[in-house]
């Protein structure tokens, strides 16, 4: 697994390549653009070709992850909209970066109902697809740990969105450890490791998987509460990521860090250190 970690992009979306080299970082994920506002500032061309020319240099895979603001299962068609607005722009933005993967979660669809909600995100994505043909950014639709009602934290509420996409290959899925522990999911043992992983591939398949979240979960299994934890000090544990960390099939996944930090990122330095101690030579 490549291991990384979320990074600033105080400074210029290069930066967070600078940030991610500068700790030993072997994949990075940022934000395109602030995540609390709905409106981007335009990138600036120069801006644009230094971040791929870093990119390219530290031969470094780079993951977009969108706004927090956005809601593409939401019932109200005002902030339906916005969030479709937005998250074309989003999409505009890798595309020119020339990022390959967009992390999302899938949204919340309120008291509408589950089915509602599945089918609002297809609906969003479909009309993304047909507005922007020829995109090579692919959107990836983020496991969620189920606070509330948020759509995406059993495997088939996923599936059953992928179901209603008429490009579905544009659609692939990142796993987040803590959300997948949060919604039920085991990872402790070798056995409910092997079965998780399982359930993902007979129902969503492991190859159209292409990044991982390592987080691990302050709250208990099934708790349904997304709330980060450092590497092996939350109810995951180290067992549950050494099983992940010493699958092959995951060798050249970006594995990447959402957990707390200081601005001198000593925690990333020491949950990377750990994931690392934790891979058999």
């Amino acid at each position: 697994m490549r291991f990384g970690a979320h990074m600033s992009i105080a400074g210029g979306v290069d930066r967070a390549i600078d940030r991610a080299i500068e700790i030993g970082c072997e994949a990075v994920q940022l934000f395109t653009k602030s995540s609390n506002q709905w409106k981007a500032r335009p990138l600036p061309p120069e801006e644009i070709e230094r971040f791929k020319e870093k990119a390219a240099r530290f031969s470094i895979p780079v993951v977009a992850h969108d706004s927090y603001l956005i809601n593409l299962a939401s019932p109200n068609d005002a902030l339906w909209e916005k969030s479709i607005a937005a998250f074309r722009e989003e999409l505009e933005r890798c595309e020119v970066l020339g990022i390959p993967y967009l992390v999302t979660h899938p949204g919340s669809y309120g008291e509408a109902g589950l089915e509602f909600g599945i089918q609002r995100v297809a609906d969003a994505l479909n009309r993304l697809h047909a507005d922007l043909p020829g995109y090579r950014v692919m959107t990836l639709l983020e496991t969620t740990a189920g606070q509330g009602t948020s759509l995406g934290y059993r495997f088939e509420q996923l599936a059953a969105i992928v179901e209603r996409i008429k490009e579905p290959e544009r659609v692939g899925y990142c796993f987040d450890t803590c959300h997948v522990f949060a919604a039920g999911y085991e990872l402790r043992t070798p056995e409910g490791y092997a079965a998780t992983m399982d359930e993902f591939d007979r129902i969503l398949g492991l190859d159209r998987l292409f990044v991982f979240h390592l987080n691990d979960s302050k709250r208990e299994l099934g708790s349904r509460i997304d709330r980060h934890e450092h590497i092996g000090r939350g109810k995951i544990g180290l067992d549950g990521f050494r099983w992940l960390v010493n699958d092959p099939r995951f060798r050249d996944h970006p594995g990447l860090l959402e957990t707390e930090k200081s601005p001198d990122l000593h925690e990333d330095v020491e949950n990377l250190r750990v994931l690392r101690s934790l891979v058999e030579q």
